[in-house]
């Protein structure tokens, strides 16, 4: 005998699995949700670190700007302090610069060489005179190049001829001018320095 089942089982297993479906769905759609949470969460924290690692790297950081400029003052400071101790070091020394000159000038002025003016502005000096001849010019200025240790770079500003005297004591002579830097204690100590120190490195 042959049995029929006449209920709509069907029907029943298709809204059940349309029903675990949705459930399913559901679920999905919550777990997914979680995640995005969950997610969202860990990259605020890890953005709210790397911020506060930030906000710390720019504090320090201006903290060490306010470093720099302190050094930077200090320096400026010390520069200064060097500077005016280099003057007042400069100016008193400067005290025996003119002793020192003329016994150069002295010692390095030829025969026939006559000086009648000397007049120094900051440390260049402007010697005028006269001399016999030219070739006494020359020679006066080779020795303020070549054996002076205060007076270097002499330059020849001026030389003509002109006469001195009346009737027969007239003479004719150059009337010269020339311009030479001069040293400062310092500077011509600091000279020597180089110089003996070239001295020992050619032995």
């Amino acid at each position: 005998m042959i049995k029929i089942n006449l209920l709509p089982h069907r029907e029943e297993r298709r809204k059940q699995l349309k029903k675990d479906f949705y459930s399913l769905l559901l679920f999905s759609a919550i777990v997914g949700a979680l995640i995005v949470i969950l997610v969202g969460a860990y990259y605020s924290q890890q953005l709210n670190v790397q911020n506060e690692r930030t906000e710390y790297i720019k504090r320090e950081n201006k903290k060490l700007d306010d470093k720099i400029k302190e050094v930077a003052d200090l320096k400026q400071e010390i520069d200064a302090l060097k500077a005016r101790q280099q003057a007042v070091e400069d100016l008193q020394g400067d005290r025996n610069q003119p002793v020192f000159l003329l016994n150069e000038l002295v010692r390095l002025t030829p025969e026939g060489v006559y000086l009648k003016a000397l007049k120094q502005e900051g440390q260049r000096v402007t010697l005028n005179g006269y001399a016999q001849s030219q070739d006494r010019v020359a020679e006066f200025i080779r020795n303020l190049s070549s054996q002076s240790e205060w007076m270097y770079k002499p330059d020849l500003k001026d030389i003509h001829s002109t006469g001195i005297g009346q009737g027969r004591d007239a003479k004719k002579v150059s009337d010269f001018t020339i311009d030479v830097a001069i040293k400062r204690p310092r500077e011509k100590d600091e000279a020597n320095s180089a110089s003996a120190s070239t001295a020992k490195g050619k032995k």
